[in-house]
């Protein structure tokens, strides 16, 4: 089991097959994932590609759908260039949703960890700014399904 860098969890108000369905929709990750353009055909393999603007700097993140399994979990491996490492794999991340049933919604998981399995000095130093990145994201994710 890799070591996480981070983890956030929020209940949202739909199923989780409704859930997988956004997470796998560029329209709607567009609006809660950082205002990311998202390009992937979302099976296991599948280059996936982010690109925005961050801060004023263009952006495009890449990286492969490694897990796509409907209603369930959403993995894939991300580097980012603005990161300043260089492009190996030491320095991609594995990014994870976990969606499972909660009442009559879901509950969604957010995961980080490097897809070396290990953790780094600076993913510690670094832990609460990503949570506070993802909890946004999943805050994002659970207005979707607002009522």
């Amino acid at each position: 089991m890799e070591q996480l860098t981070a983890q956030v969890s929020k209940h949202v108000d739909a199923t989780p097959a409704e859930v997988f369905k956004a997470i796998t929709d560029p329209a709607k990750l567009k609006r809660f994932f950082f205002g990311a353009d998202v390009e992937s055909g979302w099976k296991p393999g599948d280059p996936i590609r982010m690109r925005g603007e961050i801060k004023g700097k263009a952006y495009e993140d890449k990286g492969e759908i490694r897990e796509a399994v409907p209603g369930e979990r959403l993995s894939f491996s991300h580097y980012s260039p603005l990161s300043g490492a260089p492009d190996a794999p030491e320095n991609y991340h594995l990014v994870a949703f976990d969606l499972a049933p909660d009442g009559k919604g879901s509950k969604v998981t957010l995961s980080q960890s490097n897809l070396d399995g290990t953790v780094k000095p600076s993913d510690k130093e670094h832990r609460a700014d990503y949570e506070k990145n993802w909890q946004g994201v999943l805050d994002g994710l659970a207005k979707e399904f607002a009522h």
